[in-house]
């Protein structure tokens, strides 16, 4: 019954047919449903871009449709003779993006650059009713997260060994220890890799330590922090001579722990709690402007110290009241999206010299996520997303630092001296040759006979974009069952021909992201996802390549996309 629920439940029977005179234009059945994402596991690997940098294993066991390669060759880009593996394997092996270096350049101020980052890290699903596990920091870290977060809560079974939850759920716990043995143990198997593998990008990692302790507790988080870290935790300025406020590179900070520490500005009160749903702090016996940070705890924040805004001050006129040494805004999407874009000059400003983290709305208990690309686009440096579902977020976050350490370089109007405004005012357009793809991944009871696969594509962007719509699609593939009517290939379902261009005009930024989506063009039923992958165009070469797809839990697969991007001023 339960199943039968599920199946009417997903049924759209009012929905539009499409037309053959749709193709290529703006998809009418899509909605957000995709965007949520499912629930990741232990073998999920995208979200942190790190992904793309270690996929080259998995090469020798991708393979391209005799029906792909028929196409290359008479495109001119494959061989017709004894030649064509070794062109189409160096197709294969050729990344689709190419990260410029300056990009990956550590040498500036921290507040210069993009960084991956997780919000509640040590939850492995559900925001209401989850598991907390120490595994889950290995697995975020291992994934490409470089700001993780610690929810710390004082332990009544035992004051001396504070515990980590989400306050107020039905949401389990750990051992504060156990989550800091966990993050020592990746940081020793990064340096182990780092000795063998000089070529192995190391960069610092940061704890976002959002603090529930009263003062003991604070006292025993800094002394078990000392003690399972010892000379991996950032203990103070790496220049004594500096200027209060002058941040040091991650290239400087290298390879260690360092705290991003809660400063409570007077009458921060009744302000929002970056990890609890609104109202919980409400609801404790300690608010959070209630709470006094112990000099311990503090003098742990080197580089970091997060503040929830109580005024404006911050952007008009620019310099927070009563802030502490470089402080870190700390605010929800809800909170931020209030002043956007009424304040996004002011904000992107501010976030050239000073840093910001934005964090999920306290309702999106099922791990959904914001769209860090609007953010972005203001500087925000960390972008913390729920790593626990592998939806468009965690697509966009895989793209924006794919092949990278963790730290991309903003762009210059976000760093500091610049403007603050992201775009250009001047319009370019995209051609995205799409010809098709090979492995297509079928969901657990589904046949190849039965899908109809499409590409659909959307354009995400800080600026704007022409049209109706961001989003574009192919027409509907599916294999004539009459093989020997159809000229030429007639390959199966799961290797689908589109042969199709699909167009965007935007205006022209570095900050725009593509996000592809294998759908399936059911009758009766919402259309389901199969594939993902999402690219940063200022990453994306002019040329012929295939794109590596993950699955809806952000695991690898053998399917990928053969596309060419075109690019042209508009």
């Amino acid at each position: 019954m339960t199943d039968l629920a599920s199946r009417i439940g997903r049924l759209k029977p009012f929905s539009r047919t499409k037309s053959d005179d749709s193709v290529g234009e703006v998809e009418d059945d899509y909605d957000d449903i995709d965007d949520g994402g499912e629930a990741t596991g232990e073998d999920a690997v995208g979200g942190g871009g790190r992904y793309r940098r270690n996929a080259d294993h998995h090469l020798e066991e991708l393979r391209v449709s005799d029906a792909l390669q028929s196409l290359l060759v008479d495109r001119g880009a494959l061989p017709d003779d004894d030649g064509r593996d070794e062109v189409l394997g160096r197709l294969l092996d050729q990344n689709a993006c190419c990260v410029p270096d300056h990009l990956l350049d550590c040498s500036r101020s921290l507040p210069e650059y993009f960084i991956s980052s997780s919000h509640n890290t040590y939850l492995l699903a559900h925001q209401l009713y989850g598991t907390s596990s120490a595994t889950a920091y290995k697995r975020t870290l291992r994934m490409g997260s470089r700001c993780v977060e610690i929810d710390a809560w004082d332990n009544a079974a035992d004051e001396d060994e504070p515990k980590v939850t989400h306050g107020y759920t039905f949401v389990s716990h750990v051992p504060f220890r156990a989550v800091c043995e966990a993050i020592r143990d990746i940081y020793d198997e990064e340096a182990a890799l780092a000795d063998s593998d000089p070529s192995f990008p190391v960069a610092p990692i940061l704890l976002s330590l959002e603090n529930h302790c009263k003062e003991h507790g604070q006292r025993r988080l800094v002394a078990i922090m000392r003690e399972v870290f010892g000379s991996r935790l950032l203990c103070e300025a790496l220049c004594q001579d500096a200027p209060a406020d002058e941040y040091a590179s991650p290239a400087d900070i290298g390879p260690r722990i360092s705290v991003i520490v809660e400063f409570h500005l007077p009458g921060a009160d009744e302000a929002e709690c970056s990890s609890c749903s609104e109202g919980e702090e409400a609801e404790s016996g300690h608010p959070q402007g209630g709470i006094i940070i112990v000099p311990e705890l503090a003098e742990l924040g080197v580089y970091a110290q997060s503040v929830k805004p109580v005024n404006a001050s911050w952007y008009d006129p620019g310099e927070l009241i009563n802030g502490p040494h470089h402080h870190l805004v700390n605010i929800s999407e809800t909170g931020l999206s209030k002043n956007l874009p009424a304040q996004a000059e002011p904000i992107a400003i501010h976030n050239t010299r000073h840093m910001m983290r934005v964090y999920p709305k306290g309702t999106r208990i099922s791990s959904s996520n914001l769209k860090p690309v609007a953010y972005w686009g203001i500087g925000a440096q960390i972008c913390a997303l729920n790593w626990q579902t592998f939806g468009t977020g965690n697509l966009l976050n895989d793209a924006l630092f794919n092949g990278s350490n963790g730290y991309v370089l903003k762009p210059a109007a976000l760093r500091n001296g610049g403007s603050g405004l992201v775009g250009s005012g001047r319009w370019r357009k995209l051609r995205l040759y799409v010809a098709g793809a090979t492995d297509v991944p079928l969901p657990q009871g589904r046949e190849v006979d039965s899908i109809k696969p499409y590409l659909t594509c959307r354009l995400y962007s800080p600026c704007p974009i022409d049209g109706a719509s961001d989003k574009r699609k192919t027409s509907a593939y599916r294999q004539h069952r009459l093989g020997f009517l159809h000229r030429g290939e007639n390959p199966a379902n799961t290797d689908p021909i589109w042969d199709e261009t699909l167009e965007w005009s935007y205006e022209d930024n570095e900050l725009v992201f593509l996000r592809l989506l294998i759908k399936s063009d059911d009758a009766w039923a919402r259309n389901p996802a199969f594939a993902a992958a999402a690219i940063r165009l200022h990453y994306a070469e002019p040329d012929w390549c295939f794109v590596r797809m993950m699955d809806m839990k952000g695991r690898e697969t053998d399917c990928t996309v053969l596309v060419k991007f075109g690019f042209e001023d508009d």
